[in-house]
This record gives C-alpha cells, sequence and structure tokens, in this order.
C-alpha cells in the first residue's frame, strides 16, 4: 500500500470513530451542534473513502486508454467531497435556523461527557489535520490537501461546538444552535474553496506560477532559443508542458534535437516532476525577417517609408536594422519616440530578433516640377539615347525631362528582355545612370524604369 493511501486510511478509520462518538453523545445530550458536527464528520468519511479509492486510482501508471496517467481522479473525487459538503451544510443551517427562529425547541442537556467527547474530537482533529497537511506536502497530493482543509475546518466547527455546549451548560440553550449554524458556514466555506481548485484543474486552467517559472527557464537558455508557444495543465502532483520552438531555418536535425533537448531540461528543472514535449518549427529566412519587419515598422502611424532595411545574424540571433522616414516637422523627441515604438513592434511579431537599430530621416518636401521646352534640352536627351543605345543596343522607350528646384532630371524607360533576371535589369539600369550623370553633369537625376 503506498503511503498516501495509508494516510487516506487512517483518515478513514478517525472519521468513522468520531461519527460514533459525536452522534450517540449528541443524541444522548439532545445537541444539535453534535449531532450537526456528526454528521460533517459523516461527510469527512465519505470523503477520505473517495480520497483512499482516488489515490489509489491515481498513482497508476499510464496506459494506453489514458495517456496522461489517472492524476486527475483526485480532483474529481476533491470535486465530489464539495458536493456533498455542500448538502449537508444546508441541511444543517436548516435545523439551527428553525431552532433559532422558534420554530422547533433545542432540548440540549450538555452533560460534563459531552464536553469531554469534545476535547477528544478537537485533539483528534488537530493529529489529523497535520497528518494529511504534512502528507499533502510532501507528495503534492490534491486530495490529502482537501482531507487538510477539512479538518481544519472540524476542528473549528468543533470548537464552536464546544463553546456553544459550556453556554448551554451556562443557561444559553440556543447557543449550541448557533454554534450548529457556525459549522454550517464553515462546510460551506470549504466547499467553495475544494470546487474552485479542484474545476480549475479539471477544466485545464494553466498553473501561473509553473507557467511564469517554465517561461524564465527557457528564456535563459544559451544559445536562445525562439519560444513560440508554452502551455501547461495539472493533474494530482504532475504538470504537463507542451512547447513550441523555432530554430534558425538551415540548421542541422542534430542543431534542432539538441536546443528540444535544452529546452526540456530547463522545463524539469524549474518544474519539477513535469512531463514536458518540445516540438521544433523552422525560424524564418532573413527575407521573411525583412518582410515582417516592414509590415511592423509600416503598422506605426507617423512611419511614411521605410528603406534599407538588413537582417543580420549574429551570435545570440538576428539583428534588424531600417531607415525610418518621418514628416519633416515632426520634434527629435517625437521621431525618437516612434523609432523605439518601431523597434518594440518588430521585437513583439519576431521573438528571435534579439536587437534592432533604427536611423530617424526627415520625410522629403513634395518638390515643383515644371515642363522643360524641347530646345532647351536637345543636347541633353540626345546624349541620354545614345547612351541607352550603346549600352543596351536598343534606343529608351519612353524619355522625358522636368526641372525642379534640384535641377534637370531625366525619366527614362527601358526595354528588358522578359526572362532577364531582377538583379541584371538593375544593374543595366544603374550603368545606364550612371554614364549619363557622368556624361551630362548638368542632369541632376536620372530616373530608370525597366519592363519586359
Amino acid at each position: 500500500m503506498s503511503p498516501q493511501r495509508r494516510i487516506a486510511l487512517v483518515s478513514v478509520l478517525a472519521a468513522t470513530v468520531l461519527i460514533v462518538l459525536k452522534l450517540v453523545t449528541g443524541r444522548a445530550t439532545g445537541s444539535l451542534g453534535l449531532v450537526s458536527d456528526a454528521l460533517h464528520s459523516g461527510t469527512d468519511l465519505i470523503a477520505a473513502l473517495l480520497t483512499f479509492l482516488a489515490v489509489g486510482v491515481a498513482v497508476r501508471p499510464a496506459d494506453r486508454h489514458h495517456a496522461y496517467g489517472h492524476g486527475k481522479a483526485e480532483h474529481l473525487a476533491a470535486l465530489a467531497e464539495a458536493a456533498i459538503l455542500v448538502v449537508a451544510s444546508l441541511f444543517i443551517a436548516f435545523a439551527a435556523l428553525r431552532n433559532l427562529v422558534g420554530e422547533s425547541q433545542s432540548n440540549v442537556d450538555p452533560r460534563w461527557y459531552a464536553i469531554a467527547v469534545v476535547v477528544f474530537v478537537i485533539a483528534v482533529d488537530a493529529s489529523r489535520m497535520l497528518v494529511s497537511l504534512r502528507g499533502a506536502r510532501r507528495y503534492r497530493s490534491a486530495a490529502l490537501a482537501a482531507n487538510a482543509v477539512h479538518f481544519g475546518s472540524d476542528l473549528l466547527g468543533s470548537v464552536a461546538v464546544l463553546a456553544g455546549l459550556v453556554l448551554a451548560r451556562a443557561g444559553y440553550e440556543d447557543a449550541d444552535s448557533a454554534a450548529a449554524l457556525f459549522v454550517a458556514v464553515l462546510v460551506l466555506a470549504a466547499a467553495a474553496r475544494l470546487m474552485r481548485v479542484n474545476v480549475d484543474v479539471l477544466m485545464d486552467r494553466t498553473p501561473l506560477e509553473a507557467e511564469r517559472a517554465a517561461r524564465r527557464a527557457i528564456e535563459g537558455l544559451r544559445p536562445p532559443v525562439e519560444l513560440r508557444r508554452l502551455r501547461i495543465r495539472r493533474a494530482a502532483d504532475r504538470h504537463f508542458a507542451d512547447v513550441v520552438i523555432g530554430v534558425t531555418a538551415g540548421a542541422a536535425v542534430g542543431q534542432g534535437h539538441a536546443a528540444a533537448e535544452a529546452v526540456e531540461a530547463a522545463v524539469r528543472g524549474a518544474v519539477p516532476g513535469s512531463d514536458v514535449v518540445v516540438h521544433v518549427e523552422p525560424g524564418a529566412g532573413a527575407a521573411e525577417v525583412r518582410e515582417l519587419a516592414r509590415d511592423a515598422a509600416m503598422a506605426v502611424p507617423q512611419v511614411r517609408e521605410v528603406h534599407n532595411l538588413s537582417v543580420v545574424q549574429v551570435d545570440d540571433g538576428l539583428e534588424v536594422s531600417l531607415h525610418l522616414k518621418l514628416p519633416g516637422a515632426t520634434s527629435l523627441a517625437e521621431a525618437h519616440a516612434v523609432g523605439s515604438e518601431v523597434e518594440d513592434a518588430i521585437a513583439a511579431a519576431m521573438p528571435e530578433v534579439r536587437r534592432v537599430q533604427t536611423h530617424l530621416e526627415p520625410l522629403g518636401e513634395t518638390a515643383i516640377a515644371r515642363p522643360v521646352p524641347h530646345e532647351s534640352i536637345e543636347r541633353d536627351s540626345q546624349t541620354v539615347r545614345r547612351a541607352v543605345q550603346d549600352l543596351l543596343g536598343r534606343p529608351p522607350r519612353d524619355l522625358r525631362f522636368l526641372r525642379t528646384d534640384d535641377g534637370l532630371i531625366a525619366y527614362l524607360t527601358l526595354s528588358v528582355g522578359a526572362s532577364t533576371p531582377l538583379a541584371e535589369a538593375h544593374a543595366s539600369a544603374m550603368q545606364v545612370k550612371e554614364h549619363i550623370l557622368r556624361e551630362r553633369p548638368g542632369i541632376a537625376d536620372v530616373i530608370v524604369h525597366t519592363e519586359p
């Protein structure tokens, strides 16, 4: 027999002895307090029996039909105990109130042996409460903890019954019914606590203390891992943790397995006796990180433009740097706050990003452009067309000029093969631009657009 079951069996025997003592003495003296306390002990007997049976089920190992073990049997037993306690307390309260309002007559005869029985009961309640409490702490048993709470309420109830008998012996007969009503209130309070705690476990409510401990342990790992999801639930004295982590997309299988083992060991160290399952997913590639970072930055209302966004792999994760353009009238303090908001948004969207560096720039004002007479730019036009013909073997598809406050700007459209790689098309456009600016320094800028 397991130690938990031995403790529960002692509780069964003690409850049986107390029921007989209280009931016999209560009937002999007419004490409603003792009878109600006997009924309370009757519920404890049922509770102790349930605990005895439930602990025997709960300690069974997992099997094919119960992959997570049988630990929740203890919580089912504790919930059943709470329901029994509610019914008993309502019965006690009804009988006590009838006596107090005068609908029935209290015929209590508080003999000396009744007081002696209550003193003995108090001693037994105190001892079994301590035994169950120590067992609950040692074995982390929900059912034994429930018994300790019950025995504690029994102890308070017995003290109230003792006070009621002493006062009834002094001539205050209603004191016995008042003590019975006090016992009913204690029972209801204990039942409410039991229901709340055990319903939380049966409904898989997250144990916050264990969840925080596991999260801290995972976040403290070096090298760090990307924690994507953490779920923890409890059954009896065990915690079950489901963890999803991300590793670098190009990581080898062995690296992913090593990361999973590190997470598993960290969680078990933070939450002793836990059952941990770790799922490994590939992390985002550089292109995906850039896209997510750009989306996160542009979601900040004050940001008007994002450019020069780069992603760098460093020892402890990814580092992102980007340039932000904000309205020119924005103050430095406001711009700094926007930059911090962008950094926080990117970090929240991608936990694998360890650092974000932003560079703040003013958004350029809209330039005013004026048409340019053809005769004034004929030489420039010829230079541009000749450059395109020489470099690409064909003239530009379209060419126009505009004059702005910054100078003359050429807008150029080039025809490029449809199957040409984008990088090659861009290189050709830059080559044309640089050649034109070198040949015609009077042109302030060349805007090149490529089409298939």
